[in-house]
Order: structure tokens, then C-alpha cells, then sequence
């Protein structure tokens, strides 16, 4: 997790260059160190292109990694002490492994202890951690499932404990549930450790099977569409949010649902049907969940057939279901959604995330972008009073070692 809103539109400096920025902080930290002793490892952020509050329910979504991410310089020790500092903050917190500290929601201390403490007894020794990232917080954009996730694979590889892809995603997961305090689902962890370059990622939430679908090539390699995040800079805490207000409604609607057909599992196999059932809210809540799974489907075949166009009109029905029927998004999203709609060449916008501030998505051709631009600017200005950070997702990275 990072204080920081960058504005830039592009990423600058290679894999080589930030290695060599981690181990300097790594250095100014710990002490000298040896390059061969510190492991530099990085997991990205994720822009969820469709499929929003469909996780949970065991549904389907849509999501890509970006080019904004988590990162974890560490090194063995010969005792039991984990040393954990965080650059942001510029906080260090030494413990034993016997004895996480303890944690609160939100803070950058439940992510990182909050693994080490679901790791504790496989794990051979302590150790000095560094933590840096520049995914924007409360953007909407997975800065917390990326932080967890660069945790884990980092002490995975330090140490050969051989975690599973799916289990590492699982073991963030659960750090979210016990640690922050946030009922998220499975896809932010799932995209972050197992998301491909130049791929979005299908993700059944059930079965936890997926399809890396190959995306239109950035203007960069000669293709002629753009993903373009705008961070409204309006800020929430999932766990303090409308989030699990959300799925506490859902919850309620299941169990109402289920009194008349007992092998509905989750919301994913609710039906048309069972709408009747349901007071108002809770079904505007249900009729988003079963057309937007429908959507993520119906969006996955259209990346396939290269059909954009289609695909852009159902980022627009995603962001129209988000704000009327799942009531999550907020006046400067909607403002930003319509004002970039409006622009020749944009071909879907939505807000993405959790909801309740962040960022908007949107989907463009290269020449829309100063229009898009100015479009976003003076919306955000508006009802925000600054213009939101946007930039260009140049490629989407994925979880690896520097």
C-alpha cells in the first residue's frame, strides 16, 4: 500500500533500474548487504475491466494487472525476528515470529504481518523486509491484494516453501477476511499472482478455473486502442464502506432465495425467477449480480472475436448497473463515466473497484486521449474541485522476481 497518487501516464525506468533503487533503500534500512543475500521481488496492481461484486457470489470477472505494483526487498536471518519497514511510512516494526504485532485494518502492518502470521510455522527463520509500491490506495485498484501477494511469493521464494499459485491467492484472501477486516472475494489476489502479460484474465470464482484472453495490443506495439485508469482521488476504506453493507444484503437475499430452493449455493445460481421473491433493494442488488456475470461472458467472447465495440457497450451497461442497482459508485465516478462517454473514439467507460470513490476504466482509441483527457480533467475538477490522476496501463506486469 502507498500514500502516493502518481499522475503520470507511463511507467518509467526498467526492471534493472528498480532493483537497484530497492536495494539501496534496502541498504539505507537494514545496513550493507550483499546483492546475492536480498531477494527483490514486485506484484502488480489489477484494473478490473468488467465483472464488479460478482467475486463473492462465486461469479465471474474480468480483470487485467497493471503496470503499478507492490514491491518486497528481503534477507534471511540466523534467529527468529522478523524486521518489517515500510518506505511510505517510514515505519519499522521488529517482533518475533512467536509474536506478530498486532494489527488494524488498513494499516500496511495487517498485510505484511498478517502473512507472516499465517506462515509462522513453515517458515525456517526470520528476516528483514523491506516494503515500497505505487499502486494508489483506496483507487479501486488492489493495492492490498498486491502488497500480500508480493509478501508471500517473496517469502515462498526465499525460503522454497513451495506454495501453490491458487493457495498463495487463497492465503491473501484470508489475510484480508482475518487481518483488515474486508469480506472480499478471491479476484484480486487470483490476478495478481496468476495474471499474464498482455492477457486479461476469466475467472470462475467457483471453481477458480481461468482463461487468460489476449488483449488489444497497446498503441505502443502498433494496435490501436488504449486502457486508460482516471483516479478520481476520492477516497474509501472497504471495511469502514457500503462494501460489506453490500454483501450483508446479498447474504439476506440468499437465505431468502434458498427457503424455496435449498440448492442454490451462492447468488451465481440465482435465476430470473427467484427476483419475485425479494423486497425491492434486494433485488435491484440480485438483478446486478446475475446480468453482470452474463456480461463478463458475453465481454470475454467479444475480446476473443475482437469485437471492441461491443465490448465497450458492456463496460457502459456494467458502470449503469454498478450505480443504480448495487449503488456503489458516487458522483464523481458517474461524472467522469458520462463525461468521457461523450468524447469521439471512447468506446465504454465504468467505474472499477469496490466502489464508493477510486478510479473509472475506460476504453479508447489513441486518438481520443487528449480529448479524453480534457474531458476526465474539467469533469473531476467539477465535482471534486482537482483533476484525477490518469494514466495510460502501457503493460500489465505480473508477480515476479527483480
Amino acid at each position: 500500500m502507498t500514500r502516493r497518487n502518481p499522475s503520470t501516464t507511463g511507467r518509467g525506468g526498467g526492471r534493472e533500474d528498480k532493483a537497484a533503487q530497492l536495494l539501496s533503500a534496502f541498504r539505507n534500512a537494514f545496513g550493507e548487504a550483499n546483492p546475492e543475500d536480498v531477494l527483490i521481488a514486485r506484484a502488480p496492481g489489477r484494473v478490473n475491466l468488467i465483472g464488479d461484486h460478482t467475486d463473492y457470489h462465486e461469479g465471474f470477472v474480468l480483470p487485467m494487472t497493471i503496470d503499478r505494483c507492490a514491491y518486497v526487498a528481503l534477507r534471511a536471518r540466523d534467529d527468529d525476528t522478523a524486521i518489517l519497514y515500510a518506505t511510505q511510512f517510514g515505519e519499522r516494526i521488529t517482533c518475533p515470529l512467536s509474536q506478530p504485532p498486532a494489527t488494524r485494518p488498513g494499516a500496511w502492518t495487517a498485510y505484511v504481518s498478517g502473512v507472516v502470521n499465517e506462515l509462522r510455522e513453515r517458515l525456517p527463520g526470520g528476516f528483514e523486509m523491506l516494503v515500497d509500491g505505487d499502486v494508489p490506495v483506496g483507487a479501486g485498484l488492489s493495492s492490498s491484494a498486491a502488497l500480500s501477494t508480493a509478501v508471500v511469493y517473496a517469502l515462498d521464494q526465499l525460503f522454497g516453501l513451495e506454495i501453490d499459485p491458487i493457495d498463495a491467492a487463497r492465503l491473501s484472501q484470508q489475510v484480508e477476511h482475518r487481518y483488515a477486516g474486508v469480506s472480499c472475494g478471491i479476484m484480486d489476489p487470483f490476478v495478481s499472482r496468476l495474471g499474464r502479460r498482455g492477457h486479461a484474465l476469466l475467472l470462475d470464482c467457483r471453481s477458480l478455473s481461468c482463461e487468460h484472453v489476449p488483449l488489444p495490443q497497446t498503441p505502443a506495439s502498433g494496435a490501436a486502442l488504449e486502457i486508460v485508469v482516471a483516479d478520481s482521488g476520492v477516497r474509501r476504506k472497504l471495511a469502514d464502506s457500503g462494501y460489506n453493507a453490500r454483501r450483508r444484503e446479498c447474504e439476506r437475499a440468499l437465505e431468502i432465495i434458498q427457503r424455496s430452493r435449498p440448492g442454490v449455493r451462492s447468488l451465481r445460481d440465482a435465476a430470473a425467477g427467484d427476483l419475485p421473491l425479494l423486497p425491492p433493494l434486494a433485488r435491484r442488488r440480485v438483478r446486478h449480480v446475475l446480468e453482470e456475470n452474463r456480461r463478463v461472458l458475453h465481454a470475454r467472447d467479444a475480446l476473443r472475436q475482437k469485437d471492441y465495440e461491443a465490448f465497450g457497450a458492456l463496460m457502459n451497461e456494467s458502470h449503469e448497473s454498478l450505480r443504480d442497482r448495487y449503488e456503489v459508485s458516487c458522483a464523481e465516478l458517474d461524472a467522469m463515466a458520462a463525461a468521457a462517454r461523450n468524447v469521439e473514439g471512447v468506446l465504454g467507460s465504468r467505474m472499477t473497484g469496490g466502489g464508493f470513490g477510486g478510479c473509472t476504466v475506460h476504453l479508447a482509441r489513441p486518438s481520443a486521449a487528449a480529448a479524453l483527457r480534457r474531458a476526465l480533467c474539467e469533469s473531476c475538477a467539477k465535482t471534486h474541485g482537482r483533476p484525477p490522476a490518469i494514466y495510460i496501463v502501457r503493460e500489465n506486469h505480473r508477480t515476479e522476481r527483480l
